[in-house]
Parts: structure tokens; sequence; C-alpha cells
């Protein structure tokens, strides 16, 4: 059973850094792994995607150049370094996989496995 656990998140200040794990139970190789956000009233939002091979990352608009999204694949591991944090970034963050390419790396609805979420809140 594909297990995702999450954890690395905080209350930080905005302008502060966090570092997100995703540490998955099985060695299996992903289309695609991602991590999306969540606040109350709102839709699961995609803040960023990584691709098995060749494909490279995806990013919402929102996150460039602040966030990086990055896999250690001995570990078994997916990481989201989070910089400049801004109160807009509060969420719960989630980690999300998918066995197979596809498009639409933001959409939700494309991925098979889910972590259970890290809260992440930014301050004022």
């Amino acid at each position: 059973e594909v297990q995702l656990v999450e954890s690395g998140g905080d209350s930080v200040q905005a302008g502060g850094s966090l570092r997100l794990s995703c540490v998955q139970s099985v060695d299996f190789a992903f289309a695609n792994m991602a991590w999306f956000r969540q606040t109350p009233g709102k839709e699961r939002e995609g803040v960023a995607a990584i691709y098995r091979g060749k494909l490279g990352t995806k990013y919402a608009d929102s996150v460039k150049g602040r966030f990086t999204v990055s896999q250690d694949i001995a570990k078994r591991t997916l990481y989201l370094d989070m910089s400049i944090l801004e109160p807009e970034d509060t969420g719960l963050y989630y980690c999300a996989a998918r066995r197979s390419y596809g498009t639409m790396w933001n959409n939700s609805a494309n991925y098979d496995y889910w972590g259970q979420g890290t809260q992440v809140t930014v301050s004022s």
C-alpha cells in the first residue's frame, strides 16, 4: 500500500523559509509528484510538481522564484523549499503522486495518492 507522509509545516513570519518533506512508503517510480495547498473555503491549489526523467518541474505563478521542488529518489522523499514566505502562502500543504504521465499537473483529480497534509501558517 502506498502511503505519503508529509512533515515540516510550521508557523513562521512573513519573509521566512520552510522546507516541507514527503516520504513515500514504497519504492515506486511515480510519473510525477506534486505539492498542493488548501485553505478553508477554497479549492485545492497546485503549487509545484516534479516529473520523472527529463520532463522537469512546474510551478504556480504565485510561487515562481520563491519555491523549489526537488526529489531524493534514494530516500523516497519529495521536498518543497519555500522562501520569502507571504501570508497568502498559508494553508494545508499536501503531497500527491500519480502513476501515469498526463497533462494538467495542477489538477488534483489527476492524482492517485495523497498525504494527510502539513500546516503552514505565515503571519505578517
